[in-house]
Order: C-alpha cells, then sequence, then structure tokens
C-alpha cells in the first residue's frame, strides 16, 4: 500500500470518527475514493483537498445542460454551482452568475485562486463586464462547470476560450 493511500485511509477514519459523539457517520454508496476522483478530475488529490467537494461534483460529471435547470436531468451553471454550495458549504447562493457574484462573493484574483472558489466569465456577445457563465475551482488550474455543449465537465482556465472570456474569481462570503 502506497503511502497517499494510507493517509487517505487515515483521514477518511479520523472523518468517520469522534471521541465526542456516539453518532456514526456513513459514506454513501457512490463515494468515490482518491485514486478514482483525481483520475476523473485529472489532478492529484492530497489530504489537504476537500474530497467531499470532488465527490460530489463526480455525482453530476456529464449531466447535460438544462436553462433553468437543477436537477440531475438537466441543470444549467448557475443551478449546479448553487447545488453544491448548499450540499457541501450549506451556504444558500443567488440563482443566476450576476447575482451570485453581486451578492454572495467579493472578488478574487485568478493568482488567488483557492478550491471552492467561483469563476465568472462574460461568453455572450455583450462588453459588459457581468457575468453569464460561472464554475467552481478545484485546484491546479481546473474548474468544474455546466457547458451548455457537453454539460457537466472538467476544464482549464488555460484554455484559449476561458482565457478570452474570463471575467472574475468570487470568493463566497
Amino acid at each position: 500500500m502506497k503511502a497517499s493511500s494510507l493517509v487517505y485511509i487515515l483521514l477518511i477514519i479520523s472523518l468517520l470518527s469522534s471521541c465526542r459523539s456516539k453518532q456514526s457517520i456513513t459514506l454513501p454508496a457512490d463515494f468515490k475514493g482518491p485514486k478514482e476522483l483525481s483520475r476523473l478530475y485529472g489532478v492529484r488529490l492530497t489530504p489537504d483537498d476537500n474530497i467531499f467537494l470532488y465527490n460530489e461534483g463526480a455525482k453530476w460529471l456529464g449531466t447535460p445542460h438544462r436553462t433553468g435547470g437543477n436537477t440531475r436531468k438537466g441543470v444549467d451553471c448557475s443551478g449546479f454551482v448553487a447545488i453544491i454550495y448548499r450540499e457541501i458549504y450549506g451556504k444558500q447562493l443567488a440563482r443566476s452568475s450576476a447575482d451570485i457574484l453581486k451578492d454572495n462573493c467579493r472578488r478574487v484574483n485568478r493568482s488567488g485562486l483557492r478550491e471552492g472558489d467561483l469563476v465568472f466569465f462574460n461568453t455572450g456577445k455583450s462588453k459588459k463586464k457581468t457575468p453569464n457563465h460561472v464554475g467552481i475551482y478545484l485546484k491546479d488550474g481546473r474548474f468544474i462547470h455546466t457547458s451548455t455543449s457537453s454539460g457537466v465537465m472538467v476544464s482549464s482556465l488555460s484554455e484559449p476560450y476561458y482565457k478570452q472570456t474570463w471575467l472574475t474569481g468570487g470568493r463566497v462570503n
């Protein structure tokens, strides 16, 4: 067994046990381990990463885009972000990309992005600095979002399209 696997096992055991609580926590049947999640996302996960964020996102990979959607039958970018934030962080976000940035975030430079921060883009024809697309930053320049053509997927901020349409990062208050 590799040392990194042992670290993950110890991490999960420590998350699942508590000396002050008699309540036990069980992992969902669809919980993926760090090795599988690393493969899915194309990044190397470490014990410092929020494995629950990656696992919840993995459940949505491939879900088709549907404007106004908020189920696994179809979801749009802001609906996806709002659902993940509610499930993982227990926070209620606005329903549109622009309102999430305006009402729920403080701006963050691309170089200051941390796991769980939001990434905002203007993918429309408007020259305004108003976002119409949002995703969740993971690490190593990668983010998860809902694409109109491919559904929920992982992309890189270094792709020319996302470099061109980038507006700002946002850290949820």
